[in-house]
């Protein structure tokens, strides 16, 4: 048997017309917000929504996993 996992990985990326699109790599959860802040607010909320009266072991998590968040960011040209 795997050890559980304590980690829920995302990703932000800017979005294809504004503001910023996460997404957890893990798990079937995709937000987006006008703001890195928001973004952030959004993720965190949509996953415990997609966790709530889960399974966690079910799912490989260990209880109360952390979200770690990765952004790629675009480079900049002087």
């Amino acid at each position: 048997m795997q050890p559980l996992r304590h980690t829920i990985h995302a990703v932000i990326r800017t979005g294809e017309e504004s503001g910023f699109v996460a997404e957890c790599l893990e798990l079937a959860v995709v937000t987006q917000g006008a703001t890195l802040d928001e973004t952030v607010f959004n993720l965190r909320e949509a996953v415990s929504l997609h966790l709530e009266n889960e399974d966690l072991a079910a799912l490989g998590l260990a209880p109360e996993p952390a979200v770690v968040i990765t952004m790629e960011l675009e480079p900049v040209h002087a």
